[in-house]
C-alpha cells in the first residue's frame, strides 16, 4: 500500500507540476498586449521629414538624370509597348499630381491624367514638368500637421490614412528612379550622382 500511495503522489506531483509549467510558458504572450500598450516611447521617425527630404533628393536626382539623357533618346523605348524615356518621366510627374489628389490636392490646370504621359516627347518641357510636379508634391508634405498624416482615407480601405498616402507617393517614385538608372544605363549614360561618386572613390561600386 505504501509503495502505491507513494507512487500516486509522484503521479499527482508530476502532473501538477506540468500543468504549472505550461501556464507559466503561457503567462507572457498574455502580458505582452499590456507591456506593449504601456510603451508611450515617442517615434524616432518623422514621416513627414523624411517624406520631403526623399522627395527632395529624388526631384535632383531625376532632373540630373533626364538632363544628362539626350534629347534624341526620349522617345527610345526597351521593347514595344514599354514607355519611353519621356512617357517614364512624365508618368513621374503625373502621379506626383495624381497621388496627393487622393488627399484633396488640386491638380494643375487643364491636367489630364489619361493623356498626359504622351503629351510631349521635348526634353526642356519634361524636365519641367518633373520640376513643377516635385515642387507641388514637397508642397503638400510641407503643408500637413501631424495630425493630417492620422486623417483617414477610407475609399482607400478601412484602415488607410493620410500617411499611407505620402508613402504611396514616396515609394512609387523610389521605384520608378531604379527604373530611369537602367534606362541610361541601357543607353551607356552613367547617372550624374554616381559619376560625381566615382571620382571621389574610383574603386567603389557604381549605381
Amino acid at each position: 500500500m505504501r509503495k502505491i500511495a507513494l507512487a500516486a503522489l509522484v503521479f499527482y506531483l508530476l502532473v501538477v507540476g506540468a500543468g504549472r509549467a505550461a501556464a507559466g510558458q503561457a503567462a507572457p504572450p498574455a502580458a505582452a498586449p499590456a507591456a506593449q500598450s504601456a510603451d508611450k516611447t515617442q517615434p524616432s521617425y518623422d514621416m513627414k521629414a523624411q517624406s520631403v527630404f526623399d522627395l527632395q533628393d529624388m526631384q535632383k536626382k531625376y532632373v540630373g538624370l533626364a538632363g544628362a539623357i539626350p534629347a534624341e533618346k526620349f522617345t527610345w523605348r526597351p521593347a514595344e509597348g514599354v514607355r519611353s524615356v519621356g512617357e517614364l518621366f512624365l508618368h513621374i510627374s503625373g502621379a506626383n499630381y495624381n497621388i496627393p489628389n487622393m488627399m484633396g490636392a488640386p491638380l494643375p490646370a487643364g491636367f489630364d491624367g489619361k493623356t498626359f504621359e504622351k503629351s510631349t516627347t521635348d526634353k526642356a518641357k519634361i524636365i519641367e514638368q518633373l520640376n513643377k510636379s516635385f515642387a507641388a508634391a514637397i508642397a503638400v508634405v510641407q503643408g500637413m500637421t501631424n495630425a493630417d498624416f492620422a486623417k483617414p482615407e477610407k475609399k482607400l480601405g478601412p484602415d488607410a490614412n493620410d500617411g499611407d498616402v505620402v508613402y504611396i507617393l514616396v515609394t512609387h517614385a523610389h521605384e520608378h528612379l531604379g527604373q530611369s538608372i537602367a534606362y541610361a544605363r541601357v543607353n551607356g549614360i552613367v547617372p550624374p550622382w554616381t559619376a560625381e561618386a566615382a571620382k571621389k572613390n574610383p574603386g567603389k561600386p557604381q549605381d
